[in-house]
């Protein structure tokens, strides 16, 4: 009596092997689109809450002798959060007065009503914003023009001979220090 014979038990494994591992390999790039869909639409909701473990830091913007009493002068600071590519961006600009009486001030560039950048006039004593107009008291105060409010203030404190200000974040009326 001749068989016939049946299918090979070993073929059967391999291609059930292949199978499953061409299922998972799809159900893998499947799981892997969806999480490069999902990353940008869940980033900015974990960045809230990452950005509320990152406290601001005290930055050095210069030598307290380096700003003479009576006078206001440009000067920048480093962003304490920032990576090696973002090169010269992460130099912030910003206004010292340093009063008569030996005190600071320190202001954002930025003007409150959209946010140009002012220059200080030494001879007017007032800082004027280009785009629309905006005039600041040398103190920071609002003079005249479209701006809301005065100049956005920085923190800061003096230590070790350093004029330190709190970086990290850009002043506004949100998030007062």
């Amino acid at each position: 009596m001749s068989q016939t014979p049946g299918p090979d038990p070993g073929a059967e494994a391999t291609n059930t092997t292949r199978r499953r591992f061409l299922l998972a390999l799809g159900g893998g790039l499947a799981g892997l689109g969806a999480l490069v869909l999902l990353v940008p639409l869940l980033g900015p909701l974990l960045s809230s809450a990452w950005r509320a473990s990152v406290s601001l830091r005290w930055v050095s913007v210069g030598p307290v002798d380096s700003f003479p009493k009576g006078q206001t002068r440009l000067a920048s600071f480093r962003n304490p959060f920032t990576v090696p590519w973002d090169g010269q961006t992460a130099e912030i600009p910003c206004w010292v007065r340093r009063k008569d009486d030996g005190s600071f001030q320190i202001f954002s560039v930025h003007c409150s009503h959209l946010g140009c950048p002012v220059r200080w006039f030494a001879g007017s004593g007032l800082f004027l914003c280009p785009c629309h107009g905006g005039v600041y008291y040398a103190d920071g105060r609002r003079a005249a023009g479209p701006p809301p409010r005065g100049l956005y203030r920085y923190a800061h404190r003096v230590r070790g001979g350093t004029l330190q200000l709190r970086g990290g974040h850009v002043p506004t009326l949100a998030a007062p220090l």
